[in-house]
């Protein structure tokens, strides 16, 4: 890029792959554009594998993260919880809020609150009041406060109840074919731990949510209540 300012997306999921597959097609886009995106999963989502152990499929899911992330061209973290048990307390919030405040995101894009799994509306509730204490300056810290312009919720066919897309961001060619060479990383969206075609409904969803809008493709993304809603780019 040529002077244009550098943003930054921060994905925040309930488990390794959440925001992998419903964001990470429009992240590739954006790290391929010259910008900067960093994963932020709350748990590895350890106990859903048939066979493997808890600790054995942890191991697996943090590698399959960072292959994931190498190959979209972001960063990646984890933090401390397990599968199902991610609480929702103020602990958990100001952990989260320390990361926004330390990698200073533009955009922020997490669970919608109505799921069928806790893990996902969890993590919801605590990006939301993560992202809130991130940005107020009189909330002391180690490190200074900082607002991210922008929040997102993804579109997971797991968080469907009252999701309403709002904000379409087209996908091209190059970025399509990195999103799903790197979705091919995960196990378990390949069909191999329970079965759900998780590769094959997500590229399918880009289809469906991009014809509308007159795009090849697409992914969607709900907003907070009362934010303003365009049919934009989200730089």
């Amino acid at each position: 890029m040529t002077e244009a300012k550098q943003h930054h997306i921060l994905a925040i999921g309930g488990h390794a792959g959440d925001m992998d597959l419903t964001a990470g097609a429009v992240i590739a886009k954006y790290t391929q554009a010259g910008h900067k995106a960093t994963f932020l999963h709350l748990t590895p989502g350890e106990k859903g594998h048939p066979r493997l152990t808890p600790e054995e499929y942890a191991k697996q899911k943090i590698d399959e993260a960072h292959q994931f992330a190498d190959i979209v061209g972001a960063d990646v973290r984890f933090l401390a919880y397990k599968d199902p048990e991610l609480p929702l307390d103020e602990e958990v919030k100001y952990q989260v809020a320390d990361v926004i405040r330390e990698v200073k995101p533009d955009i922020i894009i997490t669970h919608w609150k109505e799921s069928i799994h806790k893990d996902h509306s969890n993590t919801h509730y605590i990006v939301e009041d993560a992202h809130f204490y991130a940005g107020l300056k009189t909330i002391e810290r180690e490190l200074p406060s900082h607002y991210a312009q922008h929040l997102y919720y993804a579109d997971n066919w797991e968080d469907p109840y009252d999701f309403h897309p709002e904000v379409f961001i087209d996908i091209p060619d190059e970025a399509y074919e990195t999103w799903v060479r790197a979705m091919n990383v995960y196990a378990y969206a390949r069909g191999e731990t329970y079965g759900f075609p998780f590769i094959e409904y997500y590229k399918a969803l880009t289809i469906v949510r991009g014809a509308p809008m007159n795009f090849k493709r697409a992914q969607a993304f709900a907003v907070p209540r009362g934010a303003l809603t365009k049919r934009l780019q989200f730089f």
